[in-house]
């Protein structure tokens, strides 16, 4: 049974009510099935009751640089988690030396450009970010290029105290492909984000900590016990309002402030047609824990 009620529906119009309706939908969609096995990816479920998924990229000669098989890899991985009805947050990390160096230049090279605009070369890449689950990059050591880029497209990015973030696709003839401009500059302002492009040269954990690109900074050993906890944290509210919150999040860069507060506002107005927010009002005057329906 559809849980908002056709008020809502009038109240958001039909595009957004049918957005905040979508984390529902996937859900009811998903069946289980084994995991497949994957050569440069591992996957694992961690978290309390196994309620956070944790990909880790596993190419480490090639510092975790991101062939087309790996992002293939992690891209199946990552929708195979969005629908998973056990999971509420997904971590993605690499190795304590490098999170992934950059895109695999051996690879991209020989291309010419008939084929990487005509094929729409990197356009799959963003499929991380038009995940309905949070993810959470957990980056020690390089985070270069498409490494960087990788990292921007997940919702939070906790880094260790030796990680680097650059963009230095100026350094080998050509400018970042998969949001690196963009996205770079919508976080850390238009100066730094210049600075990064133009000069090719990284920033260490700490300029990113202050320049707001990560959330926090801790030892190399505690970076994936840390944002596994943050993950259960997230994963142990509702998984329906929390992806109704993180795409009210998202709406503020893609919008103008009065449009977002609408939008927000709208959001907010149709969290009262979900059994989670009457459980969750009625746990905090019962004095107890809630018992989220995820409906």
């Amino acid at each position: 049974m559809m849980i908002f009620t056709k008020s809502a529906q009038n109240l958001l119009g039909k595009g957004q009510f049918l957005g905040a309706v979508y984390f529902r939908q996937a859900l009811a969609n998903y069946s289980v099935s084994s995991p497949p096995n994957y050569e440069m990816i591992k996957v694992e479920k961690t978290g309390e009751n196994g309620r956070v998924g944790l990909i880790t990229l596993n190419r480490p000669k090639a510092l975790n640089a991101l062939c087309n098989q790996l992002m293939d890899e992690l891209a199946d991985s990552l929708q195979k988690m969005d629908k998973d009805q056990s999971l509420g947050a997904i971590i993605v990390t690499g190795s304590e030396k490098a999170f992934a160096a950059g895109a695999d230049i051996k690879e991209m090279a020989p291309k010419e450009f008939a084929h990487v605009f005509g094929t729409g070369f990197l356009e799959n890449w963003s499929q991380v970010s038009k995940l309905r689950k949070p993810v959470i990059a957990a980056v020690n050591g390089h985070a270069l290029g498409g490494g960087c880029e990788l990292a921007m497209m997940c919702d939070i990015i906790y880094a260790g105290e030796k990680a680097m973030f650059g963009q230095p696709e100026i350094k080998i003839g050509t400018i970042p492909g998969a949001g690196g401009t963009q996205r770079l500059t919508r976080v850390v302002g238009k100066s730094l984000a210049m600075r990064m492009c133009l000069t090719g040269d990284p920033i260490d954990a700490k300029t990113a900590l202050q320049a707001g690109l990560v959330a926090g900074v801790f030892p190399p050993d505690q970076l994936v016990a840390e944002t596994i906890k943050l993950a259960d944290k997230i994963a142990s509210h509702s998984q329906l309002l929390v992806g109704m919150a993180k795409q009210a999040v998202n709406r503020a860069y893609e919008s103008t402030l009065e449009e977002g507060l609408l939008f927000e506002r709208r959001m907010f107005h149709t969290t009262f047609a979900t059994n989670d927010r009457k459980e969750g009002m009625t746990a905090f005057m019962d004095k107890r824990q809630p018992k989220w329906q995820h409906s």
